[in-house]
């Protein structure tokens, strides 16, 4: 079990949830039958600040197995299967994984790789011909389904192969899990920079009045929603919040743009980068880049068309910040929660394989009771692959541009440790 809170966390060898001790009881019996065997690793997706820490929860968590033999690790995620472009993950100093353990971004290199036909095969092949019998891949929505593809692969070519799905992703929208690891740290530097950037335009409210704040989520507000946490009162930034699960008009933007202003004189505005008009077009289809392997835009206009009309409708100074990949791998806004919960998963995905789960990935379950706490769990792929989890209404305020009280207690825990406190000048009048 994994306990934590704002003020930093604890982690506990346990086994996770009850389902997964039953396997755990019988991996002896499973590892006898099947013979020692090889294990592959792979990241994928979006790297974040504590993806690396997965991949040193399963590394060392193989060290200690008597199943795995050789370790590998995939340079570029499922690419490095399919070429056979391996690291022997055994060769490296044992010193490295500490220092590995707080390295953002993903250390075999990752990808944006969709499975073409027969490419599963040829991947369960490779890894076949390896003598791998463990296959790891830690990453998303898109990982999840290459995960099951190539578990449904080694079935339909009757080759025991064990894959396992290691969960991770700043946008938080896994279904089957309470949360995923890399939102927490990715949450924190967005409560941060919120902060932050709101005191430079609280401190000089006449020359850019409206400011916009423009992050990524794919589509689920999730990540926008974690620029609230640091808010403490009314005032305070962020004025306005403009979620993907919410339609947004022109007319209602410029609206609430123009309320906020003669409320507080100055506004800080957060735009997730997939939000869309009422006929569903995204307005970061100003500044969209194609689309990924996956057929996902790749968008960056959001926050520069709102900003433009601020300027045209309401004759109001406006400028956008956009944190672009630092959001998702900042190492100086890491969540001590998060990067022990993203080793957790890893280490829990190794156990998974050689108590003989397949086709599986990863959860994190928070356990019941006053103190933030959280266990691992397992979920079948199929529930996973290519399935979005948005933001439940409740942790939306009724008027649609807020977080409710439920959200921040959420997200908070996930965070680590306690959000400053930034001071203000009483103000007493010389």
């Amino acid at each position: 079990m994994i306990q934590g809170g704002q003020r930093g966390i604890r982690y506990n060898e346990g086994r996770g949830c009850a389902a997964f001790a039953e396997t755990v009881v019988s991996s002896e019996k499973d590892t006898i039958g099947m013979g020692r065997g090889h294990l592959v690793i792979g990241q994928s997706g979006g790297a974040t600040a504590v993806i690396n820490a997965s991949l040193v929860g399963a590394v060392r968590a193989a060290f200690a197995e008597d199943a795995i033999d050789s370790i590998y690790g995939a340079r570029y995620g499922i690419e490095g299967v399919l070429r056979r472009d391996l690291v022997d993950l055994r060769q490296e100093p044992l010193g490295l994984w500490d220092a590995l353990l707080t390295t953002p971004s993903a250390a075999l290199g990752s990808c944006r790789y969709r499975l073409r036909e027969g490419d599963a095969e040829r991947a369960v092949t490779q890894l076949r011909d390896l003598g791998a019998r463990y296959f790891l891949y830690i990453g998303g929505n898109d990982s999840a389904d290459t995960a099951h593809q190539m578990a449904l692969a080694a079935r339909e070519m009757d080759y025991d192969l064990r894959v396992i799905c290691v969960p991770k992703t700043i946008d938080n929208d896994l279904p089957e899990t309470d949360h995923c690891p890399g939102y927490g740290s990715a949450g924190r530097f967005l409560a941060l920079a919120t902060m932050d950037s709101a005191l430079c335009t609280e401190s000089m409210p006449s020359h850019y009045p409206v400011k916009l704040i423009e992050v990524m989520g794919r589509d689920a507000g999730w990540l926008a929603a974690t620029a609230a946490l640091g808010k403490e009162r009314e005032e305070d930034a962020p004025h306005l919040i403009y979620f993907p699960e919410r339609p947004l008009s022109a007319e209602r933007f410029l609206r609430d743009v123009r309320e906020a202003h003669a409320r507080y004189g100055q506004v800080v505005a957060v735009v997730a980068e997939t939000v869309r008009d009422e006929q569903g077009q995204s307005l970061g289809a100003l500044g969209s880049q194609g689309t990924d392997a996956f057929g996902h835009p790749l968008l960056s206009g959001a926050a520069q068309y709102l900003v433009s009309l601020v300027r045209a409708e309401l004759g109001l100074r406006a400028r956008f910040d956009k944190p672009g990949d630092l959001q998702r791998m900042s190492s100086a806004c890491v969540s001590e929660t998060d990067r022990a919960e993203a080793e957790a998963v890893g280490r829990a995905a190794l156990r998974a394989a050689v108590a003989g789960e397949t086709d599986k990935m990863v959860t994190l379950a928070r356990a019941p009771g006053p103190e933030y706490a959280c266990e691992t769990g397992l979920t079948e792929l199929a529930r996973v692959a290519n399935t979005l989890r948005p933001m439940p209404e409740e942790f939306i305020t009724p008027e649609g541009t807020g977080v409710t009280e439920a959200f921040r207690r959420y997200a908070l825990p996930l965070l680590g440790a306690a959000l400053p406190q930034h001071a203000r000048l009483v103000g007493v009048q010389a």
